[in-house]
């Protein structure tokens, strides 16, 4: 977004409204020139009582194309302002899971105003998809698809398609069904071109690599068709009937916001269901400081501990207390990273979990190993004692170890008890391993000093 432009746009809203000067004309050529996401941005940017009167002066088709783009916000303010028609356009134009997601933020009332300005087959579509969970794949698909049948001829589903083309989405692959709508398989676009045009579908139909049960996890659909290269997949119910497609772009939305999402659990946070600006202040700060007194009142476990053997330690132990839970904490988050990675990209399934687990052992031996070298010549050089070079590299030694089994094993026990394991990395793991890091280290200095 052009920053200049936004505040010439600004400082002569008036001007670029009305197109009264030859100043305001060229503010407006530059500003519907734009591309409609970076025409929001600049909307978005702007004040409410000035954002919404620039939006309503633009042509419809350019109101529509930056309607989508706009913060769900915005969204919302600006349809409460226009006309009946222009409301009914911009509502027709969005796909039905647009709209679902829009109706979120708007009120019951609201909500009713728009169903019926809404046209019958729109409003049906809608109710249809509010049925299912919004995480599940019934709640992203496209439900608005155009499919052939089996017996069409590719004559035939030409003329069909030249027809409907206005009023359906036609994506690279076409799917099938019967006269029920029982999915039987799909077509590329390509073969309506190469095949003659007395020919039947179903004498070129393939099989579908992949077809996603309607009330499959958003987050497992993206999964499938990451591992079985797809960009896009039929969506069926439990009685095989064709409902929609997941498309390439809607993959790529769940991929993006389920990696945020894995972020903030990662960060000890519930995902937030909106965008940051959008989510009230007082919000944010209840889910981010209620979890962090937490951990600092269990955090405090580490004070008692440390007061528990003040009588067995040293200053020159106390001296090592930071290297040692920072290591602990560091190995444990680096393990479980692995872990969650492995398991959202499909390389560590339970197939070959006693495999993953025995090679994370073996890991965790070499690198409790590599810091307990490392541990005793930094101890030595700074204590000149054998004696606490060795006590204190083989605790860090036996925290490491045990950071690296807690990393690898944690994720996958919350895994199978259908917890998304990324809560198991960050502040919880790090917090456990300084627990039990400090009390490791306590009782083998006074097992071998004492």
């Amino acid at each position: 977004m052009d920053a200049s432009l936004l505040k010439e746009i600004r400082n002569n809203l008036k001007e670029v409204i009305e197109q009264s000067t030859p100043l305001g004309v060229s503010l407006w050529q530059q500003f519907i020139a734009l591309h409609p996401a970076d025409m929001a941005d600049i909307i978005a940017d702007m004040a409410k009582d000035d954002a919404l009167p620039l939006f309503n002066a633009l042509p419809q088709p350019l109101k529509i194309e930056t309607f989508q783009e706009l913060p769900d916000r915005l969204k919302v303010a600006t349809l409460a302002q226009l006309p009946n028609e222009d409301v009914l356009a911009i509502l027709n134009a969005l796909q039905a899971d647009e709209l679902t997601d829009l109706f979120d933020y708007v009120s019951d009332q609201e909500l009713r105003a728009y169903m019926n300005l809404l046209n019958q087959a729109a409003r049906e579509r809608v109710l249809s998809l509010m049925k299912f969970h919004p995480e599940s794949a019934g709640g992203i698909m496209d439900a608005q698809v155009f499919t052939l049948m089996k017996d069409f001829t590719v004559e035939k589903s030409i003329k069909i398609l030249q027809r409907l083309k206005p009023d359906k989405d036609v994506y690279a692959s076409i799917y099938v069904t019967d006269e029920q709508q029982h999915l039987l398989g799909h077509i590329d676009l390509k073969d309506l071109v190469l095949q003659s045009p007395q020919t039947r579908i179903s004498a070129f139909m393939q099989k579908n690599e992949l077809v996603i049960p309607v009330d499959l996890d958003r987050d497992e659909v993206a999964h499938q068709m990451v591992h079985y290269g797809v960009t896009i997949a039929p969506v069926v119910s439990k009685e095989g009937i064709f409902l929609g497609v997941i498309p390439a772009d809607t993959l790529a939305d769940v991929l993006v916001e389920e990696a945020g999402e894995d972020v903030q659990r990662i960060s000890a946070m519930a995902p937030l269901k909106h965008a940051y600006f959008d989510t009230p202040f007082m919000k944010l700060l209840f889910e981010r400081g209620g979890i962090l007194i937490i951990l600092l009142l269990v955090e405090s476990l580490s004070s008692e501990i440390l007061k528990a053997y003040e009588s067995s330690l040293g200053a020159i132990l106390y001296f090592f207390v930071p290297m040692i839970i920072s290591t602990g904490g560091n190995t444990s988050s680096q393990t479980s990273a692995v872990a969650i990675q492995g398991m959202a990209s499909g390389d560590i399934r339970s197939s070959n979990m006693k495999r993953f687990l025995k090679r994370e052992l073996l890991m965790g031996a070499a690198i409790g190993l590599a810091l307990g070298l490392t541990t005793f010549a930094r101890v030595y050089i700074t204590t000149t004692s054998i004696m606490y070079g060795l006590t204190i590299s083989l605790a860090l030694g036996i925290i490491v170890m045990l950071s690296v089994v807690l990393g690898s094993c944690v994720p996958l026990v919350l895994k199978r008890l259908n917890i998304d394991p990324a809560f198991s990395a960050g502040p919880f793991l790090a917090t456990a391993m300084d627990i039990i890091g400090i009390l490791i280290y306590c009782y083998v200095s006074r097992w071998l000093l004492f």
